[in-house]
């Protein structure tokens, strides 16, 4: 028995060590994967592939592991104006890139300013005489505005190129409600501010839509204008006003109409695309598949040239001086969302731990349609304490700074915006439904014992009493005054003016400027540039530091395991099929809009007239949430 014994303690040790060494080498092999990097040295002369499977963004929003895991795919990839502009800036400084191979055929499109960022980037990049080629199966508006700048535009002989112009509809739900039974109380401040209209209307008020009707006529210019400097053979209005007699020319061929539009030079295969792109870059030695050629992909692009830096690609200098980035994007809310949602608590947080960093400057980058009062405020308070220091604070607004947004920005010294910027929605909308009417259709009714007006209040099972509904739109009214009183002080403003340009009117960048409610044209960088004069710094003594949360090591991971999106094959989707793609999205976005009905606790500073982008989809007033401003006084 003794025997026996040791031989089973013999066992059980060499289990446990044989556990024990199995955990380990699942760690370590767990840091490999989390430490895993594109390597520098996989740099080769050739093209730049930059083979855009997703959209661009300001701010790329962190994944969900949960989402992650169960659909065993990553989500659809997002990639930062700001770090493509600096791929392609240094990409036309470095002798090893002979050109970029531009491959849009799963791109999906951005926000019209950071669109045109970009296409700037590789604008500056054709002067350098290295050439640009590009290709996609189905062009439209954005993929559009980058290949405007392409040497060559390729489509596939399947494709072809459509250009729709920013517009799109908008769902109204007053008459669905009504008829279950659903009482949306609207408590609203501001002429032009639309954000209960879909809840209380069945079309569009004439003041809505003249406000839709001229910013959006302005967008449609700006891109019109970029496209046809950026490519002066383009025929804009054959291709949009004459559309069905240029497809009759052509004998319906999608691909032979974009060709005769001026939108593309070739018709050709991806193969064929790649061949070209091999005379032009070189050959690709380790590549022997259809169509490969000598390239570096942008990942390892990345790594090789660091992933921050100012836009536009300005030499950083080698001081210790550093002026803080911050950066505001998504719908603002109270916790610590983000990145890619602007969580005030996390940008709060991320401004107060630099506070005492011997920082030169800040400039608050905000592309956000607003959100809750509470977490506007609390960052623009946490902004206020760089001020109150002394310390320049400059805002540079992206592709939007609406309501909430707007609120923020009163914070700036100088404001900075871009002429197609969305901007302005000061207005405050509060939006709360009650279900008397369809409770008592089922025979549920409810009864009070009250001891003031407001016992219970307010009541969304038995309805609001009238002192209710005079204190709720009391209290949207009392939130409108300040931010109104708010942008009077900040911009210099009699209250009268102030109360003038708000009235939850949306503007473009252009406007605002002419109005008063912006400083001055320009990006990132101008922004930055002065913020760095008003601290005395010299040029070139200075570098940008941009305040960010540290990114998921699990996300980290779980992209890893699952692969990069470039490796992943393209679909071939053709001009329709693009269509159907960008429509896919209305039936959630009018869930949304419910969800946003049911759950929303407050008063709101609600851009719901703003657009996204340049081109908007046809959707339901969820575009417009994307871009609103929701203030929210728990």
């Amino acid at each position: 028995m003794s025997f026996a014994g040791k031989v089973w303690r013999l066992l059980v040790g060499i289990k446990d060590g044989l556990a024990l060494l199995f955990l380990l080498l699942f760690f370590v092999g767990l840091f490999s994967l989390l430490s895993a990097r594109p390597s520098p040295g996989q740099v080769r002369e050739g093209a730049l592939l930059l083979q855009l499977d997703g959209s661009i963004v300001e701010e790329a929003s962190a994944s969900d592991p949960l989402e992650i895991l169960v659909s065993g795919t990553l989500p659809t990839r997002q990639y930062e104006a700001r770090q493509l502009v600096r791929a392609i800036d240094e990409a036309a400084r470095d002798d090893r890139i002979k050109a970029i191979a531009l491959d849009l055929t799963t791109f999906t499109g951005g926000p019209h300013v950071s669109m045109k960022e970009v296409a700037e980037a590789l604008g500056r990049f054709r002067t350098t005489d290295k050439p640009i080629l590009s290709y996609a199966v189905a062009y439209t508006d954005d993929a559009l505005m980058l290949a405007a700048h392409a040497d060559e535009i390729w489509v596939d002989p399947m494709g072809g190129a459509a250009i729709r112009g920013p517009g799109g509809s908008i769902m109204f739900y007053a008459e669905a409600l009504e008829r279950y039974g659903i009482n949306a109380h609207v408590y609203q401040i501001g002429t032009y501010k639309g954000t209960g209209e879909p809840y209380t209307n069945t079309q569009m008020s004439p003041e809505l839509r003249e406000n839709l009707e001229t910013y959006v006529g302005q967008i449609w210019e700006e891109y019109r204008a970029h496209v046809v400097q950026a490519r002066s053979q383009a025929d804009i209005d054959a291709a949009t006003t004459d559309l069905l007699a240029l497809l009759d020319e052509n004998g319906g061929d999608m691909a032979q109409t974009a060709i005769a539009a001026g939108l593309a030079d070739t018709i050709g295969t991806k193969d064929e695309w790649g061949r070209r792109v091999a005379d032009l870059a070189g050959e690709s030695t380790w590549d022997k598949a259809p169509g490969a050629f000598a390239h570096t992909e942008l990942d390892i692009w990345m790594a090789h040239v660091g992933r921050e830096g100012a836009s536009g690609g300005r030499t950083l200098g080698s001081s210790d001086s550093r002026i803080a980035v911050v950066t505001v994007a998504g719908e603002i809310s109270d916790g610590n969302a983000g990145p890619g949602s602007a969580g005030a608590a996390r940008i709060a947080g991320l401004l107060d731990d630099a506070l005492d960093d011997d920082l030169a400057g800040l400039v608050v980058r905000i592309d956000s349609p607003g959100g809750t009062v509470t977490g506007s405020e609390a960052i623009r308070r946490a902004v206020m304490r760089y001020r109150d220091k002394g310390i320049p604070v400059a805002v540079s607004m992206g592709n939007l700074a609406a309501s909430g947004g707007y609120w923020i920005a009163t914070a700036g010294q100088r404001i900075f915006a871009e002429p197609e910027t969305i901007t302005g929605s000061i207005g405050v909308v509060l939006v709360v439904p009650s279900f008397e009417d369809i409770l008592s259709d089922f025979g549920i009714y409810s009864d009070s014992i009250r001891t003031t007006p407001l016992s219970g209040q307010p009541d969304i099972l038995a309805g609001f009493t009238p002192e209710t509904d005079a204190l709720l739109q009391a209290e949207t009214a009392a939130i409108y005054d300040r931010f109104v009183g708010m942008v009077a002080d900040a911009r210099g403003l009699t209250t009268e003016r102030a109360n003038e340009l708000a009235q939850g009117r949306v503007w473009t960048g252009g406007s605002a400027r002419q109005l008063g409610l912006v400083d001055q044209f320009g990006g990132l960088d101008a922004a930055l540039e002065w913020v760095a004069s008003e601290a005395g710094l010299e040029e070139n003594s200075w570098e940008p530091r941009f305040l960010s949360s540290p990114q998921d090591p699990f996300d980290q991971m779980l992209a890893s395991l699952l692969g990069n999106a470039e490796q992943q094959p393209q679909a071939l989707v053709n001009v329709s099929g693009r269509f159907v793609m960008d429509e896919q999205a209305v039936a959630a976005r009018a869930l949304q809009d419910f969800d946003r009905l049911l759950s929303t606790p407050g008063a709101q500073a609600l851009c719901l007239t703003c657009m996204p982008q340049a081109v908007p989809r046809s959707t339901g007033p969820a575009w417009w949430s994307v871009l609103t401003s929701r203030i929210i006084a728990n």
